[in-house]
């Protein structure tokens, strides 16, 4: 998938990044990440960010 793929470039599994947003409390469903994995990848980005400091904590 576009999302998979975005997660991937980003240093991310799939998983690991849905649950980073859960547990951030992020509610941002599956059709929004993939157009942003397209077209705002410094977005799709900070969103890896986000969820890479809610699975440290």
């Amino acid at each position: 998938t576009r999302i998979n793929a975005a997660c991937r470039q980003n240093g991310i599994s799939y998983s690991r990044f849905i649950a980073g947003l859960k547990a951030a409390g992020v509610e941002v469903d599956r059709k929004v990440l993939a157009d942003l994995a397209v077209a705002e990848p410094a977005a799709f980005a900070a969103l890896v960010e986000v969820a890479n400091k809610a699975e440290a904590a």
